[in-house]
Parts: structure tokens; sequence; C-alpha cells
């Protein structure tokens, strides 16, 4: 696990090494454990180290490969290099280090471009080919390790994190009116923007290709893609739960290599103890690691958001050695600037405690298991699908289905609320934006099933990629790589071919809510249809205890509707209620500011928006001064 960065020049200008070192330098939380920088004429590749497989210098990045015709730089491990060693031997190849860099960049020389669909694991890798003068940039399949890009018309600069991009003469940070449209609609980036003008991110599964001679910047070619399409032959219930359970237990087994001492979360839900209940198997006395909250000024639903008696009574259960970490109200604010200096772009939901849980694990080691994933493959949101389970055709879905993905402002204060953004504001078309999402999904869509799995590659694509991104860049702020078994190529192909029905339980009766319910919708859809991850459920029920296959859906997630109204206020007032704050260059104050007041005065809840305008304000601070 490492941080990368480089520079390439259309023109032919040499490359810095002087700029290079300073860019690899601003990412050394990502790789402390050493440094590299290559340059060759116009490009350079730099490398930051966190010393996980191999810890010798023979694993030392950027590295050549064996003919010095290929240069690599590269973020991530790729689990399956053992066998894909083998195979290089096979036809000829040696090797005089350990780990999975050398196998990447001999991947690269024995199969070219192709190598990428090969590799299982995770990764970020810009690729110099010296005898044709040839970049590559290349990242995995689910998107689980970043890699940004920006581009003037002259130069390409690249790296595991935009703070690199600070180092270079040519860049300034500075916030992109129509992307924050984007944000305000989703609070995601579901396309490949970012808040930073000119910044986007490559997406996951897909490549850039720079042969000499080009004049511009080619588009991302995709190389894989998510698939959500029921496979017929699956049909007996039982078969495929020992199929999930094998290839389970494989992606797990396959995840705990390592040089060095592994933990895992264990937040007190299925996910992430089933990882725990293998992990510990091979990892006897396993580190676990459960972030909780002060609940004494909680309420409602958020009375079940602290998880620990459930986390204790499984690692008492797997024999792990845990640790625990409470946080209050102030913790927050304690931490924001350091948050959204490593996270940089906004993305999904409150993310200050994953923060902390890094933080705590990076105490007991330098990589943790992680349970993201589960969910999005396995169907665990089924409040969300059955919306728009019964829709007529694809425009009936995208109605029925975008509202539910407008998550921060009321759409009729919208509009009112952007309104400072101008022309590049109201120009930004977040219904397109979302329908484009769903462009390579060739599914049919002809039953409430076909809706489902719809909706489910939407959510890989896009919600679970913001978690991915909050689940890289904070571990990575405190130096620890955080693994997700979920994502396993083997797991994620067969959980895409599950039927529906073998994860979702009510669909002969897709619940129709009375609009006139009084109450909240969202908990009304939560109590009654937590029905989601049968076949997951199932199949983990010989590892962990039934109460905990069979509850309810709980998200990670601080009590923060009660603590903005209490413990929290005087820090939302400060921020959000002063009207030199310089958010309201972009946003409507009056509008913000009464969205605002409907939840300190207990109207509604609306934790989320005050989560992204706090986040917005610093980032302000921070990147643009």
């Amino acid at each position: 696990m490492c941080g990368i960065a480089g520079i390439y020049h259309f023109d032919g200008t040499p490359a810095s090494p002087v700029t290079l070192k300073a860019m690899t330098d601003a990412l050394v939380h990502r790789g402390p454990d050493g440094e590299g920088q290559f340059t060759d004429g116009p490009v350079a590749l730099g490398h930051r180290r966190l010393s996980i497989i191999d810890l010798s210098d023979a694993a030392h990045q950027p590295m050549p490969s064996a003919d010095g015709k290929l240069v690599l730089t590269y973020n991530g491990e790729v689990y399956n290099f053992q066998e894909l060693r083998i195979d290089l031997e096979a036809k000829g190849h040696s090797f005089r280090s350990r780990g999975d860099s050398e196998v990447v960049v001999t991947a690269f020389r024995e199969w070219g471009l192709d190598a990428v669909s090969k590799f299982n694991g995770m990764f970020s890798i810009a690729l110099w080919d010296r005898a044709n003068k040839r970049l590559t940039l290349a990242r995995d399949r689910f998107g689980v390790k970043p890699l940004y890009y920006w581009y003037d018309g002259k130069t390409l600069l690249f790296g595991s994190e935009i703070k690199a991009f600070m180092k270079f003469p040519g860049f300034k940070a500075k916030l992109d009116p129509t992307h924050l449209a984007e944000y305000m609609t989703f609070q995601n980036f579901i396309s490949d923007n970012t808040l930073f003008a000119g910044v986007k991110m490559l997406p996951a599964g897909s490549t850039i290709t720079i042969e000499a001679g080009m004049k511009s910047l080619p588009e991302p070619v995709r190389y894989w893609d998510f698939r959500f399409v029921e496979d017929a032959s699956i049909t007996d219930r039982a078969e495929a739960e020992q199929e999930v359970d094998r290839l389970f237990q494989q992606a797990v087994s396959r995840q705990l290599i390592s040089d060095v001492p592994i933990g895992s979360y264990l937040s007190g839900g299925m996910d992430s103890g089933s990882i725990t209940a293998i992990a510990a198997r091979q990892r006897p006395m396993l580190h676990t690691f459960t972030v909780g909250f002060d609940m004494s000024s909680a309420s409602g639903l958020e009375m079940a958001f602290d998880e620990r008696r459930a986390a204790e009574r499984m690692s008492y259960k797997f024999n792990t050695e845990h640790y625990e970490m409470v946080l209050k109200a102030g913790d927050m604010e304690r931490c924001m600037r350091s948050l959204v200096w490593h996270l940089e772009e906004p993305r999904v939901g409150q993310s200050y405690p994953n923060y902390y849980a890094a933080k705590l694990a990076s105490r007991f080691g330098k990589v943790v298991l992680s349970g993201a994933g589960g969910d999005e493959l396995f169907a665990g949101y089924p409040w969300r699908y059955y919306r728009a389970a019964s829709a007529q055709n694809f425009d009936d879905y995208v109605d029925r289905y975008y509202e539910n993905w407008q998550r921060l402002v009321p759409t009729e204060s919208y509009s009112d609320l952007i309104a400072p953004l101008g022309s590049e504001g109201r120009n930004a078309d977040p219904r397109a934006i979302f329908r484009n999402v769903f462009s390579h999904h060739d599914a049919e869509l002809k039953t409430p099933q076909d809706y489902i799995n719809h909706s489910l590659y939407f959510e890989a694509k896009t919600f679970m990629h913001g978690l991915l991104v909050v689940e890289d860049k904070l571990s990575m702020s405190q130096s620890l790589e955080s693994r997700v078994p979920f994502l396993d190529n083997d797991l994620v192909d067969y959980a895409g071919r599950v039927p529906v029905t073998m994860k979702l339980a009510n669909l002969g009766e897709v619940l129709k809510l009375d609009e006139n319910t009084p109450g909240s919708k969202t908990a009304t859809y939560f109590g009654k249809t937590n029905d989601g991850k049968l076949i997951l459920r199932s199949a983990m029920s010989k590892y962990i205890p039934e109460d905990v296959t069979q509850a309810l859906k709980q998200g990670f997630s601080a009590p923060d509707a009660s603590w903005f109204r209490g413990e929290s206020i005087d820090y939302v007032r400060r921020t959000l209620m002063n009207p030199n704050a310089k958010l309201w260059t972009y946003l409507d104050r009056t509008t913000a500011q009464a969205l605002i007041l409907d939840h300190l005065e207990g109207r509604q809840n609306r934790r989320l928006l005050i989560w992204s305008l706090l986040y917005l304000e610093v980032w302000l601070d921070l990147f643009e001064g």
C-alpha cells in the first residue's frame, strides 16, 4: 500500500524532478517507509511506500521490469500475485523479490494491457513504456484505490491524492460550481467529477493510454464493469448458499497475505463479524477494533447506533484482542480540519467516525480488514430498491429512483440554494448524470427483479464507490492499509449472478406506502423491509450468532441528529449562521439557514445537509484560502 504521483508533458518538456519530489512528499502519510522518483524526458513517476509484503529494498518503487523497458509506480495489493508469478515463471520470467510489485510489472511485460484483467485486488497504476514512449494509467475493477488526474491542455498530473497536484506550479485549487451542484444533489459525485476544478477521478475498471505523438489526453477506456444479471442456472438455494460460503472464505484467506500484522474492524454487524470469524481462524489473537458513541443525549432510532456490546460478544466468541474508542459530540469538531485535508473531496455521509476508527487501528498495525461491499453486492438496502421495483419502463424507473438519491435538500429548495452558482450551477444536469450511470449496464428491464438489479448496479457504481474513497483516504491518513474482502473478483462475479429472490424476501408484496402515513417514511421503510442479504445471512449463520445475522441493518453513524441540536449546536451556529462564512459565496445563505433551523428547532432531520455545509466551509478555508 502506497501513494503515487506523476507528471507527463505532452509537448516533450522535461519533467522536473524537484517538482516530482515535492508531489511525493505531499503523500508521505500514505507511505512513510520509503520513497522513490523516476524521470525520463517528459514523464515523471513518484512513489511513497508503506511496506506490507516483502519489506526488503527489492520491492522499492518505481520499479523497472527485468529488461528495463517498463517502469512501474503502483499503489495497492494484487492478492493473486503468487498464482500469477507461477504462470509467469512457466513462461520463462524470473524474480528477485517476494512481493507483488515485480509480478505486476512483469505481467505487463508478458500480457501488455490485458494484464489488468488478470489482477485480483486493489490498485492504481502508472506504467511508463520507455521503448514505445507510452504512459498507461489503470485503476482496479471496483475503485478501491483512487487515482486522480488533472489536464490543462499541455500537462497531465496524476496521483493518489489531489494535494500532490498543489505542488505543481501550474495548478491552483479552486471549487468547480457545476460539480458543487452535483454534490448538493447526491451528497456524492456519481460521475468522474470532483469538487476541484479540472480534477477528475479515473473511473473504476478503466485505463488511459497516452501514445507517443498524441496532442491531447484521450478518454478513459473501460476494461471491466459490474454486471447484475440473474443466472438461470442458479436455482438451488442450498447450493448457492454453499458457493457464497466457499467464495467468501476464499476471499478472506486471499486478503490475509501480509508480512506485517493484520487487524479487523468489528462493528457488531454481520459483515465485519463474518470477516473477523474467518480471519481469526487463521490469525490467532487477531486485533479487532470498534468505535462506539456516547448515547447520553441520543434519541429515537439513534439509540441503536452504538454497537459495542455486540462487538464485544463477538470478540469473546472469536478470541480476538479487542480495542474500543467512544466518540462524543465534540470529537467531530476536533478532527474536522484534519479530516477535510485528508479526504479532500466530500463524499457520502458523515465520515468522521471512520477517521477515528482508522486512527485506533493504526496504533496496532499497518493493515485492517473492512466489511465494505457486503450490502451493495447482496442487497442490504431493500427499502431503497422497493421504491422503483414496480417501475413500468426505464424512464419511470429513473423518476422513482432518482428522487431517492436527492439526499441533501428538498426539491423545492434546490434551485434557490444553488442560485449564487449562476449559469454554471443551472447548467449542471443531475438527472442526466444519474441516467448516464446506467449507460453500460446492458440488462433487460421487464420484471421487478430486473429493476432491483439495476439499482444494485447503480449503488455499486456510486454509493459504494463513495464509501471506498472515504475508506481509502481516511485509513491512509493514518498510514493504514484497509482491505475489503467482499470485493474479491470471484465473489463479486458470483454475487451479481445470484437471483434477487435469494437476496430479498418481499418481492411478492412490494411495499405500498401510504403517503399520509405520519412520521418518517424512511423509518417506516426501514422497519418494514429489513429483509435484505438473505443468502449472505444464511451462509454466515454458521460463523456468527443468529441475533447478529437476523439483526436490523445498521449503518456506521454517530447520533449527529441529536448532537447538532444539543452539544454541537454552538459549533453549528458559529459556523453556519455566520453571515461572513465563505460558503455563502457559492450557496444562498437565506435558503440554507432556513433549512438548518428546521433541524435545530426539531422540525426536520437535516443532519446530512448540516454535515455537508460544515465540510464545505472547512474545505473553502483549507483549499481556497
